[in-house]
C-alpha cells in the first residue's frame, strides 16, 4: 500500500534555468541541476516537457529524458538548453536519483512568463544569474 512507502522527501536539490549570455537580439538560457547536498546523488534521470497556450493556441514540447548518472556533493550539472520560445509556456522536469538504495523523485514546474528579468537572482554554485525552484 502506498501509506506502507517511506516518504522520501526531496531536499537541497534544485533545477534552475540560468541566462548563460545575452545580446540585444537574442537570450541563451541552460537548464542546470543543483545538488547543494552533502553527498551525492546517484542514477540521476530528468523528463522534461513544456505545455501551454501560446498565441491562442494549445502547444506541447516533446518529452526529453536525460540521464545525468552521478552529481557529485555541492556540485551542479547541466540538462538542456532552452529556447526563448518556450519560456512563455509551463515547463516542467520530473528528477529522480538515488542515495543508497533509496529513491527520490520530484516535480519542478516553472510557470508561463516565471523566467523573466524581474525574477533573476544570482544562482549558487554557478554564481550566474537565473530562476531556481528548489
Amino acid at each position: 500500500m502506498k501509506k506502507d512507502l517511506p516518504e522520501n522527501i526531496v531536499k537541497d536539490v534544485a533545477i534552475a534555468v540560468v541566462l548563460e549570455s545575452s545580446s540585444p537580439e537574442h537570450k541563451n538560457w541552460k537548464v542546470y541541476l543543483l545538488n547543494l547536498k552533502e553527498e551525492a546523488i546517484e542514477t540521476v534521470l530528468i523528463s522534461s516537457k513544456g505545455y501551454g497556450a501560446k498565441n491562442g493556441i494549445q502547444v506541447k514540447t516533446s518529452t526529453l529524458r536525460h540521464s545525468l548518472g552521478r552529481v557529485s556533493a555541492k556540485e551542479y550539472a547541466g540538462i538542456e538548453l532552452i529556447d526563448e520560445q518556450v519560456l512563455g509556456l509551463t515547463n516542467e522536469y520530473w528528477l529522480s536519483f538515488y542515495i543508497g538504495e533509496q529513491i527520490f523523485d520530484k516535480k519542478f514546474i516553472f510557470l508561463p512568463e516565471s523566467i523573466v528579468d524581474s525574477n533573476l537572482s544570482r544562482i549558487p554554485l554557478l554564481n550566474m544569474p537565473g530562476v531556481m525552484i528548489s
